[in-house]
């Protein structure tokens, strides 16, 4: 059962089944249902970006292939000279991966290539509003985050940022799962006075083309 995003997350869980056959793993990943199987994946994927941001991508990919090869390889004589002295015939160590089906169907093909078309629509339609300048508001603010991310950009490389999020995505979770209340409580105040501060804005220039968020509350509010 799908618990990301809740009730609406168990919405999507019943609607599209395909997404949530993802995203039940992933969650129990992220926020270390099992310590064992997160502390495995974030360790390995934590080892490999390190290694990509030190060495090519081509030598990192041929050493943990080479690595995995000569483990599997080891473990498979090492089984095989275990049944010839113990006289057992347990059969190929890796019977049960080797039946697993690995193929992808042609309706999860076109369902998740349906799911990526709409997110490349909705995001391109964004882009164009903002520097369009459709809502003067929305595009000072996407403003201000393209100057925030020069400085970014010049303080850490490409890589790092990609280490940072695979970090982020394996530890913000819990933290906010085990002080959720705190966390929002902080949030709704900071969103309340960047939405206070939006307003005065919105207000003080006449070229803006929505009403400002609490007065456009008050006036449904009024028609109700």
């Amino acid at each position: 059962m799908c618990t990301i995003g809740e009730a609406g997350q168990n919405g999507v869980c019943k609607q599209r089944p395909l997404i949530c056959s993802i995203l039940d793993p992933m969650e129990s990943l992220i926020y270390w249902r099992d310590v064992k199987k997160s502390g495995i994946v974030f360790g390995a994927g934590l080892i490999t970006l390190v290694a990509i941001s030190s060495f090519s991508v081509i030598s990192v990919f041929a050493y943990l292939s080479l690595l995995a090869l000569v483990g599997t390889v080891a473990f498979r004589v090492y089984k095989s000279v275990t049944q010839a002295v113990q006289k057992t015939n347990d059969g190929h160590p890796f019977k049960e991966y080797l039946e697993l089906d690995l193929t992808l169907s042609q309706e999860k093909v076109q369902h998740f290539a349906g799911v990526a078309v709409a997110h490349i629509n909705g995001f391109v339609a964004e882009l164009r509003r903002l520097f369009l300048v459709e809502d003067i508001i929305d595009s000072i603010k996407f403003g201000v985050i393209l100057w925030v991310f020069t400085y970014i950009g010049a303080w850490f490389n490409g890589m790092t940022l990609v280490i940072l999020a695979f970090v982020s995505l394996f530890t913000l979770p819990k933290v906010y799962e085990n002080n959720k209340q705190s966390i929002d409580t902080y949030l709704d105040l900071v969103r309340n006075k960047l939405t206070e501060i939006t307003d005065k804005i919105r207000v003080a220039l006449p070229i803006g083309n929505k009403k400002p968020v609490a007065a456009a509350a008050a006036e449904s509010d009024k028609d109700k």
